[in-house]
């Protein structure tokens, strides 16, 4: 009875193996996590940009307002008008916040970000550099927060959102796992 023992106990204990390395190196993605995922994704960028979107329109949490903002904006960043695009910027940040957080257009809402963050990248940010050291930003947030807003722009807002609940009652399907 030992070596019966002792014999399928090695295979269980190779399929275990086998079963991690498999789970280490698997390209496929299994609904349930991704949508888990997408939904930690989400709330950090919603949280994010909620927050700054209220300091640009309504100088919420001390930000700089619409006025402060039109000025960095145009002296800063060379965007002209300056108002026009403190609005923009405060509206896609504060309302793609929000439809983010919604799960409600949300690969509109994430395309919005990143490119709301690739200006930012552009216009005030490249020239210090990555990381620049000192008063002056390097441009490293500005890309990962973008980046994070693009995985939401392909992916979409997982079943998990207001998008998912749009799709079953309009085309009568179950979403797929990632949109």
């Amino acid at each position: 009875m030992v070596t019966t023992t002792t014999k399928t106990a090695a295979p269980a204990r190779q399929s275990r193996v086998r079963g991690f390395f498999a789970a280490l190196f698997s390209t496929r993605t299994a609904p349930l996590p991704t949508d888990i995922v997408l939904i930690i994704v989400r709330t950090v960028l919603a949280w994010v940009f909620i927050y700054h979107g209220a300091r640009r329109l309504f100088g919420w949490f001390g930000g700089l307002g619409i006025s402060r903002s039109a000025d960095y904006f145009a002296n800063t960043a060379h965007l002209h008008p300056g108002t026009l695009w403190a609005v923009l910027s405060g509206l896609i940040e504060f309302g793609g916040g929000i439809a983010i957080a919604l799960g409600f257009l949300t690969r509109l809402a994430g395309a919005g970000i990143f490119v709301d963050m690739m200006m930012a990248t552009i216009t005030v940010t490249w020239a210090n550099g990555i990381n620049a050291t000192g008063t002056k930003s390097g441009y490293e947030l500005n890309l990962g927060l973008g980046v994070l807003a693009l995985v939401v722009a392909f992916f979409g807002a997982g079943r998990f959102s207001i998008d998912a609940l749009l799709e079953r009652r309009l085309f009568g399907a179950e979403p797929s796992s990632t949109g």
